[in-house]
């Protein structure tokens, strides 16, 4: 029997595919972007905040071994999805167009929920009242401490969003550069 909470199966494509999707919004986003230097400035110090609180996520998940609850995930059920949202308002905000951010805010509206109701169907699924522990907060380990693990964000291959951030703003920089905003 099915439990009711389980996502759709157009959800579950949105899921899975949310980064293929990101492939068709990113050049749209880059089409309509009109970045200045100063958008450019405070968009990345909005970024690197979002890139930072997904990299310390990275470090204390070992995905689909275990429901973690240390680093960030004592505040946030889905901090890489926070992260990643913070990402997506630093690219917004040095895109400097009201048409990139509304593609950016559609593109992490549809593809983040759906990857939260995949991610939690999952995890209720793997590890049932330990994960329905954790959503209440009062998940208890058994003395073990989670610490930040710089060769498990590794392992979560969280240096390719930092690449993707690095490459974004390379693009960002040089549409400036050729619209003459420098």
């Amino acid at each position: 029997m099915s439990d009711s909470r389980d996502p759709s199966i157009p959800m579950q494509l949105l899921a899975r595919f949310r980064v293929a999707l990101g492939w068709v919004f990113a050049p749209l986003v880059m089409l309509v972007a009109e970045p200045t230097i100063p958008s450019l400035i405070a968009g990345l110090g909005i970024a690197i905040a979002g890139e930072g609180l997904r990299f310390w996520a990275a470090g204390h998940l070992n995905k689909a071994r275990e429901v973690t609850a240390s680093g960030p995930y004592r505040w946030f059920s889905h901090p890489l999805y926070v992260g990643s949202s913070i990402m997506g308002l630093g690219a917004g905000v040095a895109s400097h167009s009201v048409v990139a951010i509304g593609l950016i805010a559609l593109y992490l509206a549809l593809t983040l929920a759906a990857a939260v109701r995949s991610e939690e169907a999952f995890l209720r699924r793997a590890f049932g009242d330990q994960y329905d522990r954790f959503k209440r907060g009062d998940l208890v380990f058994d003395g073990r401490t989670q610490q930040f693990s710089l060769s498990q964000a590794i392992a979560n291959r969280e240096p390719r969003a930092v690449v993707g951030l690095a490459l974004a703003w390379l693009l960002l920089f040089l549409k400036a550069t050729y619209n003459g905003s420098f």
